[in-house]
């Protein structure tokens, strides 16, 4: 049996964002400070980057608030369409703590919005295999970067599995309705 995908012409990135995920921090100065900003919808972005940016130069902080300082800024930069520098952050991170699966995560989503599908694969992927604490997220996004490098049944295997992990999340099942399965006898 053959399985044939079939997927209406808009592209996902024109419907849906991709999704991101921020990195609790553990204490009250400007680091966690910084995870809060991130968290909230309602902060300024040049507040919200600048305790970022206050915590990683003035803070003495673990490896791990280090490490997720540096995501929480690459958030708020990606939020902002300053893809490169949130993927200079990532980087960051990721030299810290190379199993930080938001990193992995948070790169791919830039990767994405920067429109180079191909290199957000990696990242997602290694995002999936060190179970992300935002797996869900990990998975809707590959299928993005799935969609736009041409393999539709992959895509689809990822928004299915995206849903199947966050039931009810209505942008992967609005994804979900562009695709047309047929079952045919091959």
């Amino acid at each position: 049996m053959r399985i044939k995908i079939a997927i209406a012409a808009l592209s996902a990135v024109g419907l849906a964002s991709t999704a991101a995920a921020q990195v609790f921090v553990i204490g009250n100065g400007f680091s966690g400070e910084c995870y809060q900003k991130t968290k909230s919808k309602y902060a300024s972005f040049n507040d919200a980057e600048k305790t970022c940016t206050q915590a990683i130069r003035e803070e003495a902080m673990t490896r791990t608030n280090r490490s997720a300082t540096f995501v929480n800024r690459g958030v708020l930069r990606m939020r902002n369409g300053r893809y490169d520098q949130a993927l200079s952050d990532y980087a960051e991170a990721l030299q810290i703590d190379a199993t930080l699966g938001a990193a992995h995560l948070n790169a791919g989503a830039a990767h994405i919005y920067k429109k180079d599908f191909g290199a957000a694969l990696a990242p997602l992927n290694e995002a999936i295999r060190l179970n992300s604490t935002d797996i869900f997220a990990a998975y809707y996004n590959r299928a993005i970067a799935r969609e736009n490098t041409g393999d539709l049944p992959g895509a689809y295997a990822d928004f299915q599995k995206s849903l199947e992990l966050n039931p009810g999340w209505d942008l992967a099942q609005n994804q979900l309705k562009r695709f047309s399965v047929d079952d045919a006898n091959g």
